[in-house]
C-alpha cells in the first residue's frame, strides 16, 4: 500500500477543511484584538501617552499574530487551489483594499513616534484606525458574500469567470446582507480589542475600553441574531443533488447542485451543529458582562469563545460548500471537489503535524514572556525604545 493511502481521500479533505477553519479562527483570535485595538485607538486614548500605552499593548505581538493570516492564505493555495483561484480573483479589489489597510499598520507602528509633532502623530493614529477597522469590516463582508453566493462560473477547462465589469467585483460585494456581516465582524473585533486592553492596560485606557466594549458586544450579538433570521427567511442555500461522491476528482463541474432551500436546513439534518451559534452568543454576551464587571482575563477568554462560535457557525452551516455560485450552482466549490490531490493533502498533513505544535508552543512562550500590563509609566520611562 502506498503510504498516503493509509488515510482515505475524503477523510483528508475533511481534515484540511477543519485545519483551514483552525487557521482562520486562529487569525481572528490573535490578530483580531490587534485590529480591534487599532480601531479603538482614537476613542479609548485621549492623550499622546495614553495612545502610546494602547499601541504598546499589541506592539510586541502583532507581527507574530499576523502569521496566522499568511498560514491561512498558504493553506488555501496549497490545499484548495480552485478556492484560491476563484476567491482571490473575484475578491481582488477587496483583498487589495485589505492589504493596503494592513500595510498601514506596521508603517504606523514604526513611524508614529519618530516625531513629536501632534499633527504627525494624529495622522498615524488615524492610519492605525484604518488599518484595524477596514480589514475587520471587509473580512466580515467577504464571509457574508460566501453565504449569499458569488457570481462566478467555471468554464469547461476550470477557468473561473465573473459576470459584470471589474469594479463590480468590489461594489457588488457591498450588498445589504454582507454589510450586516461586516458590521458583526467589526463589532465583534472591537469588543475583542476592548477585552485585550482591559487585560493589558490600566488607567483611563482600560476604563474606557470597559465602557465601550460591552456596547460593541451587544451590537455584535444583535447583528448575529439578525443575520440568522435573514438566512432563515431571505436567502436560499445550496445542496448537492443525488449521491455525494466524497473521494472523486477535484472537478466541481462533475456534481449537480441546486439552490432551493434554506442554509438552516443543516440544523435539522445535523442538530449537533447548533452548539456553534450557542457558543457564539454565550461568548459575546459573557464578554460584555465581564467587561461591565471590570474583570481582567475573563472578557478576553469569553470574547475568544464568541469568535470561535461565530466563525464555526458559518463553516458548519455551509458544509460541505466552501464557495457557492449564484450564476451557475453547478460551479459551486465544495469540500469534496475543490481540493488538491490525495498525495498533496497527505504530505501537507505530515508537515502540519510536525510544525503546528512548534508554532503553538512558541506562541505560548512569547505570550508568557510578555505577560503583564503596559502602564503609562512604562511608556514614559522607556520612551526611546517603545512604539
Amino acid at each position: 500500500m502506498i503510504l498516503h493511502e493509509l488515510i482515505a481521500f475524503d477523510v483528508l479533505r475533511v481534515i484540511w477543511w477543519l485545519l483551514l477553519g483552525v487557521l482562520l479562527i486562529g487569525f481572528a483570535l490573535t490578530d483580531g484584538f490587534d485590529m480591534g485595538v487599532g480601531a479603538l485607538l482614537p476613542f479609548v486614548a485621549r492623550t499622546d501617552l495614553e495612545r502610546r500605552q494602547a499601541i504598546n499593548t499589541v506592539g510586541p505581538v502583532w507581527e507574530g499574530n499576523q502569521v496566522w493570516f499568511i498560514l491561512g492564505g498558504g493553506a488555501i493555495f496549497a490545499a484548495w487551489p480552485p478556492l484560491y483561484a476563484v476567491s482571490f480573483s473575484g475578491f481582488y479589489l477587496a483583498m487589495f483594499t485589505i492589504l493596503a489597510a494592513l500595510i498601514l499598520r506596521p508603517v504606523g507602528f514604526k513611524y508614529r513616534s519618530k516625531r513629536e509633532s501632534p499633527t504627525w502623530r494624529s495622522t498615524w493614529d488615524w492610519a492605525l484606525f484604518v488599518g484595524g477597522a477596514v480589514p475587520a469590516l471587509l473580512f466580515g463582508v467577504a464571509v457574508g458574500n460566501v453565504l449569499v453566493g458569488v457570481p462566478f462560473h467555471l468554464t469547461p477547462d476550470m477557468m473561473p469567470m465573473y459576470d459584470g465589469p471589474f469594479y463590480a467585483k468590489f461594489l457588488g460585494l457591498l450588498n445589504p446582507f454582507s454589510l450586516l456581516a461586516g458590521v458583526v465582524s467589526l463589532a465583534m473585533l472591537l469588543q475583542h480589542g476592548a477585552a485585550w486592553l482591559a487585560l493589558k492596560a490600566d488607567g483611563m485606557v482600560a476604563t474606557r475600553a470597559r465602557r465601550y466594549g460591552p456596547v460593541f458586544g451587544y451590537v455584535a450579538a444583535a447583528g448575529f441574531a439578525l443575520a440568522g433570521l435573514w438566512l432563515a427567511v431571505g436567502i436560499d442555500g445550496f445542496r448537492i443533488v443525488g449521491d455525494v461522491v466524497r473521494d472523486g476528482p477535484s472537478n466541481p463541474l462533475l456534481s449537480e447542485v441546486a439552490r432551493d432551500q434554506s442554509w438552516l436546513v443543516a440544523y435539522s439534518t445535523r442538530p449537533w451543529i447548533a452548539i456553534a451559534p450557542i457558543l457564539g452568543f454565550i461568548g459575546i454576551l459573557m464578554a460584555a458582562r465581564s467587561l461591565d464587571r471590570a474583570s481582567d482575563l475573563a472578557p478576553l477568554l469569553w470574547s475568544k469563545l464568541g469568535i470561535f462560535g461565530v466563525i464555526s457557525t458559518v463553516g458548519l452551516t455551509m458544509f460541505p460548500f466552501i464557495l457557492p455560485s449564484t450564476v451557475d450552482p453547478n460551479s459551486s466549490l465544495t469540500v469534496w471537489d475543490a481540493s488538491s490531490s490525495h498525495l498533496t493533502l497527505f504530505v501537507m498533513l505530515v508537515c502540519a503535524v510536525i510544525f503546528m505544535p512548534l508554532i503553538l508552543a512558541y506562541t505560548a512562550w512569547v505570550y508568557r514572556v510578555l505577560w503583564g500590563k503596559v502602564t503609562e509609566d512604562d511608556v514614559a520611562d522607556n520612551s526611546e525604545s517603545v512604539y
